[in-house]
């Protein structure tokens, strides 16, 4: 699914308007009836007092219609005018009118903390104060009219987007941003909804259609792409019956150190599970006996150190090499990094202390070949790029290092996401559990095994990402989160395959 920026929402909206031959105020009539309709169903009309606060622009229009909506279905409802400038759009001014025409009483105007009205814990709260066009600080009574609604701990419905979020930096204050129980958004979702700074801001997300012109958004590219299933499911390739464990690559997996042998287990495991054909690992001395035994199906070649890695020496030509964990940062290793990617002529993936290498030898980025597949958590991220203000500098950060050197990184935690230059993939699987030691190594090893088996890098990243999320979602239904360990995710890889045309339970039929 395609995730638009507020610019690109905007033309969809003046599109659909051209197009349709329709006004903005109808439009607006449109989208803000969509989002009554879903409140209606799930209220069926229960006498829970709604306070609606509605802002002076277009968001504060949904709120105007959605608050006449509730008037006219026997809601009790309370209207409140955010009255924080002498500005107002004209799509408000005209539902403002038709709201007073209707209402049993006048929207009440707040103009200051002195009168902000009682909100119960029982009560419920429709906030339209500002939509995606929000671009200025919040004035410092709006502020605290935001805390006296989170302090309600009221459920709280956010039109499209929490009030206080931008649609590209962090907010100012996070003190000023509305906690949504819901947000319904329009047509699209945003991008700020799965970020670690903006997502917070809403427990639960909905995206209805309020019929925005299609060939308009299907022929835009998007800002962002959303990826869960039904997006991952055209990447797969089936195996056809003659095959043999030659037609799906071969891959080497490079890493391992004294105590960090385990990684290494993880990910050659994972490159298997996932489906590579063969798969190499190439230790350090004193890690052959584990390797030998936890993964019997892989073949080991060893390091003439017994601790460490001294000098790569690979007399095969893999499709794919993935390299990095548990690598270690010794002068020797180092070394014997800088020589390898010298000499390299396979695809790459790198992990852990290989990025950590690159970090703080910057010329060896451009010996990468193109379209490698970078994979650092926030720290190591932090020591590649540099620090960043928000998660937008960091996406900007990133898309500039893919730029420069043709590589694709992958910013792991919830919502994992893949860039590849001016392209974000936005991962929808996954969950806490998985913050947990070797999950990554689990990750490098997923995705050196797919581009083994001749999917694209950035295919490989993408579908890569999202088995590996389900794979922790499936894996901890027996486990829960605290209790899931990487290996629960490499057991579940195959599972995550499994899952992907596994169709939805239907309903329970209703009784008689």
């Amino acid at each position: 699914m395609k995730i638009f920026s507020a610019e690109q929402m905007r033309m969809a909206d003046e599109v659909t308007i051209g197009s349709k031959k329709i006004t903005s105020i109808d439009l607006m009539e449109h989208a803000a009836t969509q989002i009554f309709n879903v409140l209606h169903h799930r209220l069926q009309g229960a006498p829970i007092p709604i306070h609606v606060f509605c802002g002076l622009g277009n968001n504060g229009g949904d709120g105007l219609v959605i608050s006449r909506l509730l008037v006219e279905h026997g809601y009790q409802v309370k209207t409140y005018i955010v009255n924080f400038s002498d500005n107002r759009s004209k799509d408000f001014l005209e539902n403002f009118d038709k709201l007073k025409a209707i209402a049993p009483q006048w929207p009440e105007q707040l103009k200051s903390e002195n009168n902000f009205p009682t909100i119960k814990p029982e009560d419920m709260v429709i906030d339209a104060i500002f939509g995606i066009g929000l671009n200025r600080p919040i004035v410092p009574w709006v502020k605290k009219l935001i805390k006296h609604i989170n302090a309600s701990r009221c459920f709280t419905l956010s039109i499209d987007v929490p009030s206080g979020v931008y649609a590209d930096k962090a907010p100012d204050d996070p003190e000023a941003v509305i906690y949504a129980s819901t947000t319904v958004t329009f047509q699209l979702p945003k991008l700020i909804f799965f970020l670690p700074e903006t997502g917070q801001y809403t427990q639960d997300l909905e995206v209805i259609d309020i019929g925005l012109d299609r060939n308009f958004i299907s022929q835009t590219p998007g800002f962002a792409e959303l990826v869960s299933k039904n997006e991952v499911l055209s990447l797969y390739r089936p195996r056809h019956k003659y095959s043999h464990k030659g037609d799906y690559g071969h891959c080497v997996l490079i890493g391992g150190s004294y105590g960090k042998m385990g990684s290494m287990v993880l990910a050659t495991e994972s490159a298997l599970r996932i489906g590579a054909g063969l798969a190499t690992a190439y230790i350090p001395e004193s890690g052959y006996e584990i390797m030998q035994t936890s993964v019997p199906e892989a073949m080991v070649l060893t390091d003439d150190e017994d601790d460490y890695i001294s000098n790569i020496k690979i007399d095969i030509a893999p499709t794919v090499i993935g390299i990095g964990v548990g690598l270690g940062t010794g002068d020797q290793t180092i070394k014997a990094f800088k020589k390898f990617l010298g000499a390299n002529t396979s695809h790459l993936v790198i992990d852990a202390d290989g990025i950590n290498i690159l970090s703080t030898n910057k010329e060896l980025l451009k010996l990468l070949p193109k379209q490698t597949v970078l994979t650092p958590h926030p720290g190591e991220l932090k020591r590649l790029i540099g620090e960043w203000k928000d998660d937008f500098d960091k996406i900007r950060k990133v898309k500039e290092l893919s730029h420069m050197y043709d590589c694709i990184v992958i910013i792991k935690g919830a919502n994992t996401l893949t860039i590849y230059k001016d392209t974000i993939y936005v991962n929808t699987s996954g969950n806490p559990g998985m913050a947990t030691a070797g999950s990554g190594d689990v990750l490098t090893g997923i995705i050196t095994g797919l581009i083994a088996q001749g999917y694209a890098s950035v295919e490989s990243a993408v579908f890569g990402v999202y088995l590996h999320g389900s794979a922790g979602d499936l894996a901890i239904q027996g486990t829960g989160y605290q209790g899931l360990l990487a290996r629960d995710i490499v057991s579940h890889i195959g599972k995550s395959y499994i899952e992907l045309f596994k169709q939805p339970e239907p309903l329970p039929a209703p009784e008689a």
